[in-house]
């Protein structure tokens, strides 16, 4: 048997390394973009956030479809499946 007896939390890994970025957040029913500025046990907050209805290539630099929805924006953490910083808006 094989058991971790270590642990060692490292600061700053994960979504408060990204705090201030513009990230995308894939998640249960859809993918949000926006401005990561606030994380918590439960929610982040996106401002300039949007709803990504088509992605496009990955590599270009706006999204096929992202409709901006005009006020910030909170997504249960429980619902994100992934996350990452992305250039595209």
């Amino acid at each position: 048997m094989k058991k971790i007896v270590e642990v060692t939390e490292v600061k700053g890994e994960g979504m408060v390394s990204l705090l201030g970025e513009r990230v995308i957040l894939f998640c249960l029913n859809y993918i949000y973009t926006g401005k990561l500025s606030g994380v918590n046990d439960t929610f982040v907050l996106l401002d300039d956030a949007a709803i990504v209805y088509e992605t496009g290539a990955f590599t270009d630099k706006r999204f096929k479809d992202a409709q901006k929805l005009g006020h910030p924006h909170y997504v249960q953490l429980s619902a994100v499946e992934s996350f990452a910083k992305t250039s595209q808006e």
